[in-house]
């Protein structure tokens, strides 16, 4: 659930620039002993419209009125003692009296009004009277926690939303189905609770678009959905609307990333904002990015120019096996090492669209013609996908292998990425791309071509066909 601020070149776009961040509410320790201390008003139950003024209420507590000039010899003796309510002030004023103040404690640990007989000793040596007042301590909407307010104002025993994504200014949620009444009074506690967030959000369905974006609702502040957002120390801008950008990836990103070195070639078939591109650009490899949305090509393009590497990074708007079977094979068929050649560049293909991309690996069967490459120059290709399955990795790996038509056994690697709802992962699978599956050997009978690279390209009706 991650929202953000855009700010760019266009007009009329502010931005400002957040650390992409991920947030869960702690659970509240519910004190039965005093429970009021630490949730509101048991009146607040049900409210869907946020009524700052109801959270408002006054308890008593004990408290030792103390010379101010020794408040913090008081504080550090009776540390155990004293109230440590994130929130609530421990030393508070007098206003009887200006050279006094008020040490809240804390009546969880001082029952009935009394201290122990080893606290009374320490302020005695402080010359302070052992005696315990009863302070009223005025709590209101401000001293509670988000986490508090909501499970005050849910229905009882019904789940608390457990966290929200962050992008910029934007929190992004996925509330449950019992949330949704209180969709705007959550929206509202988590814009006041949290400095920096002016938009919360709703995800309305799930991401099942051609483009990978999501309807959205906007549940509380402005309505602004493009943002800023900094991921491994590079800036990215976007429209969160109309391109899918999910902050949980953002050690995915750098683990490939790191991967590369100086010189190799990446083709990112799913580029999206170019959170793969543009660092690998930044590496100095040669980058070809591509992604099908209209949108994320767009910001791809910004984004290269707004990170100075736009010479660096060739951009494509077009459906994945188009960019596989044009501009990846074309390149493949000039830069791969002949056989016997000295391996210079890595290639590696990412293909992170998790639903779908592995139904991508069938591309790659003959995808050129020739005497295959030496074995080291062979393409790494980084395929993400999901899984439900109680052995995710071997079943991502099985079912590439269907598609290639080859085993992977004992030249694959599987890197678990993320669990994204109970019971489904997310999964990077490396391999190299087997001889056999990329290359097709031409025909004893055919003449044998002038060069490799006169015979790595298909004529135009083979690739109808192909396609």
């Amino acid at each position: 659930m991650l929202l953000a601020q855009h700010s760019g070149r266009i007009p009329g776009l502010f931005v400002v620039v957040k650390k992409n961040t991920l947030f869960t509410m702690p659970e509240t320790v519910e004190d039965k002993t005093n429970p009021e201390l630490y949730l509101p008003h048991p009146g607040v139950r049900g409210m869907t419209l946020l009524n700052r003024e109801a959270f408002k209420r006054t308890l008593v507590v004990p408290a030792l009125k103390v010379k101010k000039e020794i408040v913090h010899s008081v504080l550090k003796s009776l540390k155990q003692s004293v109230l440590q309510r994130p929130g609530l002030k421990r030393v508070v004023e007098d206003p009887e009296d200006e050279d006094s103040r008020f040490v809240i404690l804390d009546p969880h640990k001082v029952l009935e009004f009394s201290l122990g007989e080893s606290e009374q000793q320490v302020l005695r040596q402080l010359n302070v009277l052992p005696e315990v007042c009863k302070y009223h301590l005025e709590l209101s909407y401000e001293n509670f926690k988000s986490e508090e307010i909501l499970r005050a104002v849910l229905p009882e025993g019904q789940e608390v939303t457990s966290g929200f994504s962050r992008v910029g200014h934007i929190a992004h949620l996925n509330l449950r189905d019992h949330q949704l009444p209180y969709r705007h009074l959550i929206g509202q506690v988590l814009m006041d609770k949290n400095p920096g967030i002016t938009c919360v959000v709703n995800k309305t369905n799930i991401i099942d678009s051609t483009y990978r974006n999501f309807e959205m609702e906007v549940l509380a502040g402005e309505n602004n959905l493009v943002t800023k957002v900094k991921e491994n120390n590079i800036s990215y801008e976007l429209d969160f609307s109309k391109v899918y950008w999910n902050p949980r990836l953002s050690t995915e990103h750098g683990r490939i990333v790191g991967l590369l070195r100086a010189g190799d070639v990446l083709f990112d078939v799913f580029a999206g904002i170019g959170p793969f591109a543009i660092p690998a650009a930044k590496r100095k490899c040669r980058v070809f990015a591509n992604d099908l949305n209209p949108e994320s090509y767009a910001w791809l393009l910004h984004n290269c120019r707004l990170n100075k590497v736009h010479t660096k990074v060739k951009a494509f708007n077009m459906d994945g096996r188009d960019f596989l079977r044009g501009p990846v094979r074309e390149e493949l068929s000039k830069e791969l090492p002949l056989p016997g050649e000295e391996h210079k560049a890595a290639f590696h293909i990412v293909m992170n669209l998790p639903a779908l991309a592995v139904e991508f690996l069938d591309v790659f069967r003959h995808l050129l013609v020739g005497e295959p490459c030496s074995p080291a120059g062979l393409p790494t290709v980084h395929c993400y996908g999901f899984s439900k399955h109680s052995d995710p990795a071997r079943d991502i790996q099985e079912r590439a292998e269907a598609v290639l038509g080859t085993s992977l056994a004992g030249r694959c690697s599987t890197f678990p990425v993320r669990n994204v709802a109970p019971n489904k992962e997310m999964l990077c699978l490396s391999f190299q791309i087997p001889a056999d599956v990329l290359y097709k050997r031409p025909c004893p009978d055919e003449a044998k071509p002038a060069s490799k690279r006169l015979c790595t390209s298909q004529d135009s009706s083979e690739e109808k066909v192909l396609s």
